[in-house]
């Protein structure tokens, strides 16, 4: 890596938006790269938008970076996704995201057409941008949504210098018992 790496992540309140900040940024931390990030909660516990963003690498001496300059997008949310891919998505970048959605009311209520996968598709297509869209029917417990996206960051080394022995490091960080052997599992599904 020889400039930093602009991570902006996305969902809804509840989806643990933060933990997966916590997994990269340990991560990273054991690849030998600078980390910096901060979260954004806003109004988490009601459901509402959150967000994380990440440097990573030399020249990350800040964890915030202007609109449009994110290399990687993810997001846990189709709404999101395409709000995140918009506003925040770098031109050749990369949207890694898990398609559920959480429908805005506006859209509940029959006011506005509801977000397809489509929509964020032709948004990155537009960008010139990857689409990585992640979507998994039985994953048992809502709550490994987040670890799904660290499986397709590993498996597709979506974030240079690191790999599977970094989020596996990370994971250990930050859990043990059940959690961890679940999480471990899903990430060695790809990786072993």
């Amino acid at each position: 890596m020889t400039k930093a790496y602009n991570v902006y992540i996305t969902g809804v309140g509840g989806q643990g938006i933060g933990l997966l900040a916590e997994v990269l940024a340990r991560a990273a931390g054991h690849a030998g790269l600078e980390a910096r990030g901060c979260d954004t909660h806003g109004l988490a516990q009601r459901g509402g938008a959150v967000s994380s963003f990440l440097r990573l690498g030399p020249g990350a001496h800040s964890p915030l970076f202007p609109e449009g300059k994110a290399d990687l997008v993810l997001a846990l949310e189709r709404c999101e996704a395409l709000r995140a891919a918009q506003d925040w998505l770098a031109p050749g970048g990369n949207l890694l995201w898990y398609d559920t959605s959480w429908q805005p009311l506006p859209v509940r209520l029959g006011e506005a057409a509801a977000i397809r996968a489509e929509d964020v598709a032709a948004t990155c297509e537009a960008l010139g941008a990857k689409n990585h869209r992640l979507a998994k029917k039985g994953l048992g417990d809502a709550r490994m949504q987040n670890s799904l996206l660290v499986r397709a960051l590993s498996k597709e080394s979506l974030i240079p210098g690191l790999g599977p022995a970094h989020y596996r490091a990370a994971l250990a960080d930050l859990m043990e018992g059940p959690a961890l052997e679940a999480n471990l599992a899903l990430l060695e599904a790809v990786t072993a």
